[in-house]
């Protein structure tokens, strides 16, 4: 799927969600994000934060590539291995300062 607008992203996040029979709340759950959040990329909300999407994209088993020519765009199964923000913070905050 070519990826050109945030509507196609909020469009292939939705179908693959659906594909794995998840509902909007249970998903947004387990990425971490609140429901209502997910609402709006799904239906193409520009101006998300790109780093809760990709954790989105992850939580999905979706992984998001360009090609050479930083034109086209497009989804593989394998997911990312991305730091979790709340335990990189809780480590934080739990160490002594430098």
């Amino acid at each position: 799927m070519l990826i050109t607008t945030p509507r196609d992203l909020g469009a292939a996040i939705k179908e693959r969600r659906k594909q794995l029979g998840l509902g909007q709340a249970e998903l947004a759950t387990r990425a971490g994000v609140s429901r209502q959040w997910l609402i709006q990329v799904e239906g193409g909300k520009p101006g998300v934060a790109i780093g809760l999407v990709l954790r989105l994209l992850n939580t999905l088993g979706m992984r998001f590539m360009l090609d050479g020519h930083g034109q086209a765009m497009s989804f593989s199964d394998e997911p990312l291995d991305l730091p979790d923000p709340s335990a990189i913070l809780n480590r934080l905050r739990k160490e002594p300062p430098k």
